[in-house]
C-alpha cells in the first residue's frame, strides 16, 4: 500500500516539472503558490493534493494560482463591474476542491504578487483583486494587510433572527451535540460557542464535526470561546479553532475568524463591540465591522503575511 500511495504521488506530480513556486502564510494557515501570468497552466485536482501533501508534496493547506482576471470565465464576468481587479487568486483547498475565498490566502496572495513584482502596492496603498467570493480590495499596512471581505449574512436568516441558532453540531471530545449558528462570508461557516478554554483543547478536529442541517455546499466549523471579560478598552476578543473544509484542522481561517466574530457578536446582543481581535492556533487576527454600500454591513479582516520560501519542482 505504501509504494502504491508513493506512486500515486509521483504521477499524480508528473508534468509540473520546472514550475516555479513559492510557499507562505498567513498566521499559519499555508498555502502553495504558483504564478501563471499567461493563463498556460492547468492544475488537476489530483496535482493540488500532491503538492499540498505535507509527507510527499510541498505541503499546504491549499494552493493559490495567481492569474490574469481576464484569463479566467469568472474573472471576466467579475472585470464587468470591477475593472481593477486584474487578478484573479485562483485557490483550491489542499484535497485539489475548488474553494469560493481564503481571507489568509487573499492576504498572502497580494504579497505573493508584490513579491513577484507582478504589482507594486506601497504602504498605505489599495489593491482590488478577483476571487470566486466576489471583488475584494486589499490595503497594505504597517503589519501586512487589511481586506474588505464584503457583507456578511446569516445562511439560515430566519432561524438565525428567531432562535439565535439554526442547527447543532458534534464533534469527537464534546459529550453532547451544540447549537451553532451558521454564517456566509462569501464561504460557508458554522460556528460553535463553547465556555472554556480547556473544553476547546479536549475538542478533536482530526475528523469533520457533524452538523445538522449542513448548509447546501458544505461548511466549515469554528469552535470559539469569548475571554472573559469578552470586551477590553474597546475591543472583542475570542480564542478560535476551526475544521475546513477539504483540509482540516488549520492553524488559522480568515473567513472563520469574521464569521465567529459575528455570531460572537450577534449572540452578546446590544452594545457589542465593531472591534474584535481573533486568537488561532497560528496568532492572531483583526476583524472589525463597517457599513457598506447599499445598507450592508462589511467586515475587515487584518493580519500578516508571509513569504517563507521559494524554489522549481523537480
Amino acid at each position: 500500500m505504501e509504494e502504491n500511495l508513493a506512486a500515486a504521488a509521483d504521477r499524480n506530480s508528473a508534468g509540473l516539472s520546472g514550475l516555479s513556486f513559492s510557499k507562505g502564510h498567513g498566521t499559519g494557515n499555508d498555502f502553495v503558490l504558483i504564478a501563471d501570468p499567461n493563463g498556460a497552466l492547468t492544475v488537476t485536482a489530483e496535482q493540488v493534493a500532491a503538492l499540498c501533501d505535507r509527507h510527499r508534496g510541498i505541503g499546504g493547506d491549499g494552493l493559490i494560482r495567481a492569474v490574469p482576471s481576464m484569463l479566467l470565465p469568472e474573472g471576466q464576468e467579475l472585470l464587468m463591474d470591477h475593472p481593477g481587479a486584474k487578478w484573479f487568486m485562483d485557490y483550491r483547498n489542499g484535497d485539489g476542491s475548488l474553494s469560493e475565498m481564503c481571507g489568509n490566502g487573499v492576504r498572502v496572495f497580494v504579497h505573493f504578487l508584490i513579491a513577484e513584482g507582478l504589482v507594486d502596492l506601497p504602504a498605505g496603498g489599495s489593491l482590488t483583486i478577483g476571487t470566486r467570493g466576489g471583488a475584494k480590495t486589499i490595503v497594505r499596512t504597517a503589519a501586512g494587510y487589511a481586506v474588505d471581505m464584503g457583507p456578511w449574512e446569516f445562511i439560515f436568516p430566519g432561524e438565525a433572527t428567531a432562535r439565535a441558532m439554526d442547527s447543532l453540531v458534534s464533534a469527537a471530545g464534546l459529550e453532547v451535540a451544540r447549537p451553532a449558528l451558521s454564517v456566509s462570508m462569501g464561504n460557508p461557516h458554522t460556528v460553535v460557542a463553547l465556555a472554556e478554554l480547556a473544553e476547546l483543547e479536549a475538542t478533536a478536529l482530526f475528523t469533520p464535526p457533524h452538523v445538522d442541517p449542513t448548509p447546501p455546499h458544505g461548511t466549515n466549523v469554528e469552535f470559539v470561546v469569548p475571554s472573559e471579560p469578552l470586551v477590553h478598552d474597546g475591543i472583542g476578543s475570542i480564542t478560535m479553532r476551526v475544521h475546513e473544509r477539504g483540509v482540516g484542522e488549520t492553524q488559522s481561517c480568515g473567513t472563520g475568524a469574521c464569521a465567529a466574530a459575528v455570531a460572537i457578536r450577534h449572540w452578546a446582543g446590544e452594545g457589542a463591540p465593531d472591534a474584535w481581535n481573533v486568537h488561532v492556533p497560528g496568532g492572531v487576527v483583526g476583524v472589525k465591522f463597517f457599513p457598506g454600500a447599499g445598507g450592508h454591513e462589511h467586515v475587515e479582516l487584518s493580519g500578516p503575511a508571509v513569504i517563507v520560501a521559494s524554489g522549481t519542482l523537480s
